[in-house]
């Protein structure tokens, strides 16, 4: 159980739970996917994973800067994400809102588990 409770394992399980998704949606609707989805799906697993490690290692060396880390996590993520679709939207790709609305939603979804994360976080934090 002390698995369970592991935000990594958690992370992780979220991920899978997204590709799985994300495959599901592909054979059923294909028209609501862009063919460059798994770059998306990648880019915001690592991107994600990334900020939690430099996230949790700020919070172990600087506690009393909590808020200050928090918001560097979240700058971080929007410059990441703003240049990524600059990429990859540069070159001319086809169907560019499909791929900004499909990059939103994955966003999203890694947003709300880091949300989700924050808020556990501040009962120990607040000790």
């Amino acid at each position: 159980m002390k698995l369970l409770q592991n935000l990594h394992f958690r992370f992780f399980l979220l991920s899978a739970i997204i590709a799985l998704l994300i495959l599901g949606l592909q054979v059923l609707f294909p028209v609501i996917i862009h063919e460059r989805i798994w770059h998306i799906y990648f880019f915001l697993l690592i991107l994600s994973f990334l900020i939690a490690l430099l996230n949790s290692a700020l919070l172990k060396a600087f506690a009393e800067n909590f808020f200050h880390i928090s918001v560097l996590a979240m700058i971080l993520r929007l410059v990441a994400s703003l240049v990524f679709v600059g990429v990859e939207v540069w070159p001319g790709m086809e169907n560019i809102i499909l791929f900004i609305a499909d990059f939103f939603v994955i966003f999203l979804f890694y947003l709300i588990f880091d949300i989700y994360a924050f808020l556990s976080n501040l009962r120990p934090i607040s000790k």
